[in-house]
Protein backbone atom coordinates (compact mmCIF):
# COMPACT_ATOMS: atom_id res chain seq x y z
CA UNK A 1 0.00 0.00 0.00
CA UNK A 2 2.66 2.78 0.81
CA UNK A 3 4.53 1.95 -2.09
CA UNK A 4 1.81 2.17 -4.17
CA UNK A 5 0.96 5.92 -3.16
CA UNK A 6 4.91 6.95 -3.29
CA UNK A 7 4.44 5.84 -6.88
CA UNK A 8 0.97 7.52 -7.17
CA UNK A 9 2.57 10.99 -5.36
CA UNK A 10 3.56 13.85 -6.94
CA UNK A 11 7.21 14.15 -6.54
CA UNK A 12 7.74 10.97 -7.97
CA UNK A 13 5.32 11.89 -11.21
CA UNK A 14 7.57 14.98 -11.40
CA UNK A 15 10.94 13.16 -10.85
CA UNK A 16 9.83 10.39 -13.76
CA UNK A 17 8.80 13.34 -16.08
CA UNK A 18 12.07 15.51 -15.75
CA UNK A 19 14.28 11.89 -16.63
CA UNK A 20 11.57 10.88 -19.20
CA UNK A 21 11.89 14.61 -21.11
CA UNK A 22 15.69 14.16 -20.45
CA UNK A 23 16.07 10.69 -22.08
CA UNK A 24 13.70 11.96 -25.25
CA UNK A 25 14.96 15.00 -25.85
CA UNK A 26 18.82 13.14 -26.01
CA UNK A 27 17.06 10.47 -28.35
CA UNK A 28 15.48 13.25 -30.56
CA UNK A 29 18.75 14.76 -30.53
CA UNK A 30 20.90 12.18 -31.67
CA UNK A 31 18.30 11.32 -34.46
CA UNK A 32 17.75 14.91 -35.64
CA UNK A 33 17.89 14.54 -39.06
CA UNK A 34 15.38 11.95 -39.47
CA UNK A 35 12.07 12.60 -40.29
CA UNK A 36 9.87 10.87 -37.61
CA UNK A 37 11.66 12.62 -34.65
CA UNK A 38 11.05 15.97 -35.92
CA UNK A 39 7.38 15.01 -36.14
CA UNK A 40 8.01 14.25 -32.67
CA UNK A 41 9.17 16.72 -31.32
CA UNK A 42 7.07 19.02 -33.33
CA UNK A 43 4.27 17.37 -31.38
CA UNK A 44 6.49 17.90 -28.31
CA UNK A 45 7.00 21.61 -29.05
CA UNK A 46 3.05 22.18 -29.45
CA UNK A 47 1.57 20.55 -26.59
CA UNK A 48 3.77 22.14 -24.52
CA UNK A 49 2.43 25.25 -25.93
CA UNK A 50 -0.89 24.53 -25.38
CA UNK A 51 -0.59 23.42 -21.30
CA UNK A 52 1.45 26.34 -20.77
CA UNK A 53 -1.79 28.50 -21.91
CA UNK A 54 -3.86 26.62 -19.57
CA UNK A 55 -1.52 27.01 -16.85
CA UNK A 56 -1.24 30.98 -17.39
CA UNK A 57 -4.97 31.11 -17.72
CA UNK A 58 -5.63 29.59 -14.52
CA UNK A 59 -3.06 32.02 -12.43
CA UNK A 60 -5.22 35.14 -12.06
CA UNK A 61 -8.07 32.84 -11.44
CA UNK A 62 -5.79 31.29 -8.49
CA UNK A 63 -5.03 34.59 -7.05
CA UNK A 64 -8.40 35.94 -6.95
CA UNK A 65 -9.99 33.17 -5.83
CA UNK A 66 -7.70 32.41 -2.59
CA UNK A 67 -6.75 35.81 -1.62
CA UNK A 68 -9.77 37.99 -2.18
CA UNK A 69 -11.54 34.87 0.50
CA UNK A 70 -8.47 34.92 2.60
CA UNK A 71 -9.03 38.68 3.62
CA UNK A 72 -12.79 38.86 3.73
CA UNK A 73 -12.12 36.14 6.84
CA UNK A 74 -9.96 38.35 8.40
CA UNK A 75 -12.30 41.15 8.77
CA UNK A 76 -11.17 44.01 10.83
CA UNK A 77 -7.49 43.00 10.91
CA UNK A 78 -6.86 42.39 6.80
CA UNK A 79 -5.71 46.14 6.41
CA UNK A 80 -3.29 45.94 9.04
CA UNK A 81 -1.72 42.34 7.93
CA UNK A 82 -2.02 43.49 4.29
CA UNK A 83 0.63 46.38 5.48
CA UNK A 84 2.67 44.11 6.91
CA UNK A 85 2.77 41.74 4.30
CA UNK A 86 4.03 44.68 2.02
CA UNK A 87 6.86 45.64 4.40
CA UNK A 88 8.59 42.13 5.19
CA UNK A 89 8.60 41.73 1.37
CA UNK A 90 9.70 44.89 0.65
CA UNK A 91 12.49 44.47 3.15
CA UNK A 92 13.41 41.14 2.36
CA UNK A 93 13.77 41.81 -1.09
CA UNK A 94 16.05 45.24 -0.64
CA UNK A 95 18.41 43.02 1.86
CA UNK A 96 18.92 40.14 -0.56
CA UNK A 97 19.79 42.94 -2.82
CA UNK A 98 22.32 43.87 -0.76
CA UNK A 99 23.44 41.06 0.24
CA UNK A 100 23.79 39.40 -3.33
CA UNK A 101 25.95 42.69 -4.44
CA UNK A 102 28.27 42.42 -1.71
CA UNK A 103 28.80 38.75 -2.11
CA UNK A 104 28.38 38.77 -5.70
CA UNK A 105 31.97 41.30 -6.16
CA UNK A 106 33.96 39.36 -3.46
CA UNK A 107 33.23 35.93 -5.43
CA UNK A 108 32.61 36.61 -8.40
CA UNK A 109 36.20 38.32 -10.06
CA UNK A 110 38.52 35.51 -8.74
CA UNK A 111 36.64 32.60 -10.25
CA UNK A 112 37.55 31.29 -13.71
CA UNK A 113 34.43 31.20 -15.90
CA UNK A 114 34.17 30.97 -19.74
CA UNK A 115 32.31 33.59 -21.48
CA UNK A 116 30.95 31.39 -24.33
CA UNK A 117 29.63 27.67 -24.96
CA UNK A 118 28.70 25.32 -27.55
CA UNK A 119 25.67 26.97 -29.79
CA UNK A 120 22.82 25.24 -29.17
CA UNK A 121 19.47 23.70 -31.52
CA UNK A 122 16.53 25.54 -32.29
CA UNK A 123 13.56 24.08 -31.57
CA UNK A 124 10.42 24.01 -34.46
CA UNK A 125 8.09 26.68 -34.04
CA UNK A 126 4.48 24.90 -32.49
CA UNK A 127 2.50 23.46 -35.58
CA UNK A 128 -1.11 24.40 -33.46
CA UNK A 129 -1.16 27.47 -31.45
CA UNK A 130 -4.50 27.47 -29.51
CA UNK A 131 -4.43 30.86 -27.51
CA UNK A 132 -5.96 31.32 -24.56
CA UNK A 133 -5.53 34.30 -23.04
CA UNK A 134 -5.92 35.39 -19.30
CA UNK A 135 -9.09 37.32 -18.10
CA UNK A 136 -6.99 39.82 -16.65
CA UNK A 137 -3.59 39.87 -16.02
CA UNK A 138 -1.78 38.83 -13.19
CA UNK A 139 -1.23 42.16 -11.44
CA UNK A 140 -4.54 43.37 -11.87
CA UNK A 141 -5.77 39.99 -10.53
CA UNK A 142 -3.96 40.77 -7.29
CA UNK A 143 -5.14 44.49 -7.00
CA UNK A 144 -8.95 43.36 -7.69
CA UNK A 145 -8.39 40.71 -5.34
CA UNK A 146 -6.85 43.11 -2.25
CA UNK A 147 -9.76 45.66 -2.99
CA UNK A 148 -12.79 43.28 -3.27
CA UNK A 149 -11.20 41.75 -0.30
CA UNK A 150 -10.79 44.60 1.54
CA UNK A 151 -14.15 46.28 1.07
CA UNK A 152 -16.24 43.66 1.69
CA UNK A 153 -14.62 42.75 4.88
CA UNK A 154 -15.06 47.02 5.50
CA UNK A 155 -18.62 46.41 4.37
CA UNK A 156 -19.11 42.96 6.17
CA UNK A 157 -20.87 42.52 2.74
CA UNK A 158 -22.18 38.74 3.74
CA UNK A 159 -23.11 37.72 0.09
CA UNK A 160 -19.91 38.15 -1.85
CA UNK A 161 -18.20 37.14 1.03
CA UNK A 162 -20.27 33.49 0.57
CA UNK A 163 -19.54 33.74 -3.05
CA UNK A 164 -16.09 34.34 -2.96
CA UNK A 165 -15.82 31.29 -0.69
CA UNK A 166 -17.46 29.47 -3.25
CA UNK A 167 -15.66 30.62 -6.22
CA UNK A 168 -12.18 29.08 -3.61
CA UNK A 169 -13.68 25.85 -3.77
CA UNK A 170 -14.59 25.97 -7.65
CA UNK A 171 -11.20 27.18 -8.03
CA UNK A 172 -9.30 24.64 -5.86
CA UNK A 173 -11.15 21.51 -7.84
CA UNK A 174 -9.55 23.17 -10.98
CA UNK A 175 -6.04 23.13 -9.64
CA UNK A 176 -6.32 19.76 -7.87
CA UNK A 177 -8.27 17.90 -11.08
CA UNK A 178 -6.63 19.85 -14.04
CA UNK A 179 -3.25 21.92 -12.94
CA UNK A 180 -1.88 19.16 -10.72
CA UNK A 181 -2.26 16.01 -12.91
CA UNK A 182 -0.55 18.05 -16.20
CA UNK A 183 1.74 19.08 -14.50
CA UNK A 184 4.53 16.47 -14.65
CA UNK A 185 3.38 16.03 -18.25
CA UNK A 186 4.62 19.96 -18.75
CA UNK A 187 7.72 19.26 -17.07
CA UNK A 188 8.92 16.47 -19.25
CA UNK A 189 8.32 17.84 -22.20
CA UNK A 190 10.19 21.52 -20.82
CA UNK A 191 13.16 19.17 -20.10
CA UNK A 192 12.77 17.29 -23.56
CA UNK A 193 13.59 20.79 -24.98
CA UNK A 194 16.35 21.74 -22.88
CA UNK A 195 17.99 18.24 -23.68
CA UNK A 196 17.08 18.74 -27.23
CA UNK A 197 18.43 22.26 -27.81
CA UNK A 198 21.97 20.99 -25.82
CA UNK A 199 21.01 23.67 -22.96
CA UNK A 200 22.20 20.68 -20.06
CA UNK A 201 24.64 18.92 -22.12
CA UNK A 202 26.30 22.27 -23.00
CA UNK A 203 25.80 24.87 -21.04
CA UNK A 204 25.44 23.63 -17.34
CA UNK A 205 28.68 22.60 -17.54
CA UNK A 206 29.82 25.65 -18.27
CA UNK A 207 28.33 27.72 -16.27
CA UNK A 208 28.57 25.33 -13.74
CA UNK A 209 29.72 27.71 -11.12
CA UNK A 210 27.73 30.71 -11.61
CA UNK A 211 24.66 27.90 -10.94
CA UNK A 212 26.20 27.24 -8.00
CA UNK A 213 26.48 30.37 -6.64
CA UNK A 214 23.19 31.66 -7.08
CA UNK A 215 22.23 28.42 -5.76
CA UNK A 216 23.50 29.08 -2.66
CA UNK A 217 22.84 32.73 -2.55
CA UNK A 218 19.16 31.58 -2.48
CA UNK A 219 19.40 29.00 0.06
CA UNK A 220 21.43 31.34 2.26
CA UNK A 221 18.48 33.65 2.32
CA UNK A 222 15.88 31.19 2.25
CA UNK A 223 17.75 29.64 5.57
CA UNK A 224 18.02 33.41 7.34
CA UNK A 225 14.40 34.35 6.58
CA UNK A 226 13.03 30.55 7.75
CA UNK A 227 14.84 30.85 10.89
CA UNK A 228 13.63 34.66 11.49
CA UNK A 229 9.89 33.18 10.76
CA UNK A 230 10.37 30.22 13.06
CA UNK A 231 12.28 32.25 16.13
CA UNK A 232 9.14 34.79 15.66
CA UNK A 233 6.84 32.11 15.72
CA UNK A 234 8.37 30.18 18.11
CA UNK A 235 7.81 27.03 15.72
CA UNK A 236 9.91 24.31 13.76
CA UNK A 237 10.30 25.52 10.22
CA UNK A 238 11.41 21.96 8.78
CA UNK A 239 7.84 21.45 9.18
CA UNK A 240 6.92 23.81 6.42
CA UNK A 241 10.13 23.16 4.56
CA UNK A 242 9.74 18.92 4.40
CA UNK A 243 6.70 19.49 2.34
CA UNK A 244 8.11 21.84 -0.33
CA UNK A 245 9.75 19.14 -2.15
CA UNK A 246 7.04 18.98 -5.43
CA UNK A 247 6.88 23.04 -5.43
CA UNK A 248 10.87 23.57 -5.75
CA UNK A 249 10.96 20.68 -8.22
CA UNK A 250 8.35 22.12 -10.80
CA UNK A 251 9.71 25.47 -10.53
CA UNK A 252 12.97 24.02 -11.62
CA UNK A 253 11.49 21.83 -14.09
CA UNK A 254 9.09 24.30 -15.21
CA UNK A 255 10.94 27.20 -15.31
CA UNK A 256 7.45 28.96 -14.63
CA UNK A 257 6.53 30.81 -11.77
CA UNK A 258 2.95 30.34 -13.07
CA UNK A 259 2.80 26.44 -12.65
CA UNK A 260 4.14 26.36 -9.74
CA UNK A 261 2.16 28.59 -7.87
CA UNK A 262 -0.69 25.80 -7.53
CA UNK A 263 1.80 22.97 -6.17
CA UNK A 264 2.99 25.45 -3.79
CA UNK A 265 -0.58 26.24 -2.61
CA UNK A 266 -0.97 22.16 -1.87
CA UNK A 267 2.43 22.00 -0.17
CA UNK A 268 1.83 24.62 2.08
CA UNK A 269 -1.16 23.33 2.99
CA UNK A 270 0.08 20.21 4.08
CA UNK A 271 2.17 21.63 6.84
CA UNK A 272 0.78 21.51 10.17
CA UNK A 273 2.21 24.54 11.69
CA UNK A 274 0.73 27.38 8.82
CA UNK A 275 -3.11 28.58 9.09
CA UNK A 276 -5.09 27.57 6.12
CA UNK A 277 -6.41 31.22 5.57
CA UNK A 278 -2.74 32.57 5.84
CA UNK A 279 -1.37 29.91 3.31
CA UNK A 280 -4.04 31.04 1.07
CA UNK A 281 -3.63 34.61 1.46
CA UNK A 282 -0.01 34.50 1.46
CA UNK A 283 1.47 32.20 -0.97
CA UNK A 284 -0.53 33.99 -4.39
CA UNK A 285 0.05 37.52 -2.26
CA UNK A 286 4.13 36.87 -1.44
CA UNK A 287 4.37 34.82 -5.31
CA UNK A 288 3.62 38.53 -6.72
CA UNK A 289 5.47 41.06 -3.82
CA UNK A 290 8.26 39.10 -2.56
CA UNK A 291 10.75 39.43 -5.46
CA UNK A 292 14.23 38.31 -3.13
CA UNK A 293 14.85 35.35 -5.08
CA UNK A 294 14.81 37.77 -8.38
CA UNK A 295 17.18 40.44 -6.53
CA UNK A 296 19.78 37.69 -6.12
CA UNK A 297 19.69 36.33 -9.07
CA UNK A 298 19.84 39.21 -11.64
CA UNK A 299 22.26 41.16 -8.92
CA UNK A 300 24.80 38.23 -9.50
CA UNK A 301 24.12 38.30 -13.51
CA UNK A 302 24.65 42.25 -13.25
CA UNK A 303 28.47 41.07 -10.85
CA UNK A 304 29.27 38.40 -13.36
CA UNK A 305 28.70 40.79 -16.76
CA UNK A 306 30.58 43.53 -15.41
CA UNK A 307 33.34 41.36 -14.05
CA UNK A 308 34.05 39.26 -17.18
CA UNK A 309 32.97 41.82 -19.83
CA UNK A 310 30.75 39.26 -21.86
CA UNK A 311 31.29 39.65 -25.40
CA UNK A 312 28.66 36.40 -26.42
CA UNK A 313 25.95 38.46 -25.61
CA UNK A 314 23.04 35.73 -27.27
CA UNK A 315 24.53 32.97 -25.51
CA UNK A 316 24.65 34.22 -22.17
CA UNK A 317 20.95 35.51 -22.36
CA UNK A 318 19.85 32.30 -23.99
CA UNK A 319 21.41 30.32 -20.69
CA UNK A 320 20.28 33.28 -18.51
CA UNK A 321 16.61 32.64 -19.94
CA UNK A 322 16.90 28.97 -19.38
CA UNK A 323 18.39 28.47 -15.80
CA UNK A 324 16.59 31.67 -14.02
CA UNK A 325 19.03 34.98 -14.03
CA UNK A 326 15.75 36.61 -15.61
CA UNK A 327 13.34 34.41 -14.78
CA UNK A 328 11.17 33.88 -11.84
CA UNK A 329 10.49 30.38 -11.43
CA UNK A 330 11.60 30.25 -7.77
CA UNK A 331 9.06 32.74 -6.71
CA UNK A 332 6.17 30.65 -6.34
CA UNK A 333 7.92 28.14 -4.40
CA UNK A 334 9.65 29.75 -2.17
CA UNK A 335 7.49 32.32 -0.92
Amino acid sequence: MKKNSIFRSLPFKLLVGVIAGVLVGLLLSSTDGNSFSRAILNIVVTLKYILNQIINFCIPLIIIAFIAPSITQMGKNASKLLLIAVTIAYTSSVGAALFSTASGYLLIPHLSISSTADGLKELPAAVFELSIPQIMPVMSALVFSIMIGLAAAWTKAELISNILEEFQKIVLAIVSRIMIPILPFFIGLTFCGLSYEGSITKQVPVFLKIIIIVLIGHYIWMTLLYTIAGLYSKKNPIEVIRHYGPAYLTSIGTMSSAATLAVALQCAGKSKVLRKDMVSFGIPLFANIHLWHYSISRNYDSVLRASRNICNRRTWRTWRNSYGFARTYYRRAWI
